[in-house]
Parts: structure tokens; C-alpha cells; sequence
């Protein structure tokens, strides 16, 4: 199966700028979707933007216009770079891909990575 890794959240203060980048390896035959999703203290985990392998994006109605997507096929890493953060903002960010294990479809998850935005 695919590990999953993300690095880059941390502390910022409102309107500031976070990038993060998450690396799949493993036994991974092709990645078909990569995105991120995120959950904030007593919410349910959302979705935050998604990319297909050509490129096609889609984002939350939240984040649209502010952050943006991007993904390297042969390095098989999505980036999420978010702009004008704001409180909301806050949550733990989570790295997902949907791949082909050589016939097998699955889905995988990173460990989190912490974003916080202060007012």
C-alpha cells in the first residue's frame, strides 16, 4: 500500500500564506485523484480541493480563489498552496490519494499536518 507524507502547516497570522506538500510512495501503480481535506476541533473532516492526473481541479466553495493546487505526476506530490488564510482556516489538513495497487483500487490518507491561523 501507499504511505502518504505531508509537511508544511504551522502558525500564521491572518492573511498570511501556508504551503503544503504531501508525498505518496509505496506500491503504487497510478495515482488517479490526489487532494486534501481538512478537520477542524469538533467538526466533521471536509474536502478542500482535489486534482486529477491532468490537471482538472476542484475546490471548496471556502477556499475558492485563495488556494490553489497543484500536483507533480512523475513525483507523485500534490501541493496546496493557501493564501489569504484565515481563522477558519484552522484545522488539521490531510493528505489523500486514491490509487491502483496493480489491479486493486484504494484509497490512502496522510497523518495530518497542523495549520493554525491566528486573528
Amino acid at each position: 500500500q501507499a504511505q502518504l507524507v505531508e509537511s508544511g502547516g504551522g502558525l500564521v497570522q491572518a492573511g498570511g500564506s501556508l504551503r503544503l506538500s504531501c508525498t505518496a510512495s509505496g506500491s503504487i501503480f497510478r495515482i488517479n485523484l490526489m487532494g486534501w481535506y481538512r478537520q477542524a476541533p469538533g467538526k466533521q473532516r471536509e474536502l478542500v480541493s482535489t486534482i486529477t492526473s491532468d490537471g482538472s481541479t476542484n475546490y471548496a466553495a471556502s477556499v475558492k480563489g485563495r488556494f490553489t493546487i497543484s500536483r507533480d505526476n512523475a513525483k507523485n506530490t500534490v501541493n496546496l498552496q493557501m493564501n489569504s488564510l484565515k481563522p477558519e482556516d484552522t484545522a488539521v489538513y490531510y493528505c489523500n490519494a486514491k490509487y491502483s495497487d496493480y489491479g486493486i483500487l484504494r484509497t490512502g490518507w496522510g497523518q495530518g499536518t497542523q495549520v493554525t491561523v491566528s486573528s
